[in-house]
């Protein structure tokens, strides 16, 4: 009996270490680099601070872009638990986002209305976190079309 009951302690506490470690914290201030990033047109002349805020239920991020000089500050709120949020795109597009996490990654998709009545766009959002922890990766993609890759340094 106290072996079953030793067994069944031990399996919970794995899955709960597991499930701990699944999770990273993005908590911090990150700053983009061009060089690690992909497919980023433009943006490769951009200062992008990314100051991300985490509790369990729900990620903060404020990203203070200088594109010339234009400046831009721009905040999106993720619902941790899966719950639909409205947030506008950095283009300023009205949106719909839902967030779970897929191992170590936050998955995000976001629901835009189409240029064409009735129709919607989707844009699919994975942000995570290299194994040495001092690189964030923002990868993004719409439909078949190659992902846009972000990538940003540990301040």
């Amino acid at each position: 009996m106290k072996a079953s009951l030793l067994a069944v302690f031990c399996v919970c506490a794995i899955a709960t270490v597991s499930a701990a470690v699944s999770t990273p914290d993005f908590t911090g201030t990150w700053v983009f680099n061009a060089a690690q990033s992909k497919n980023i047109g433009m943006m490769a002349s951009a200062q992008i601070t990314s100051t991300i805020k985490q509790t369990r239920m729900k990620l903060t991020v404020v990203d203070d872009t200088t594109m010339g000089d234009q400046k831009q500050s721009h905040e999106t709120d993720y619902d941790l638990s899966g719950k639909r949020v409205a947030n506008e795109s950095p283009m300023g597009e009205h949106s719909q986002t839902s967030s779970k996490w897929s191992g170590n990654k936050l998955i995000t998709t976001w629901e835009t209305e189409g240029a064409v009545a009735g129709t919607k766009v989707i844009r699919i959002e994975k942000r995570y976190i290299s194994d040495d922890g001092k690189t964030m990766f923002l990868e993004s993609a719409r439909g078949n079309n190659p992902s846009m890759i972000i990538a940003f340094d540990r301040e």
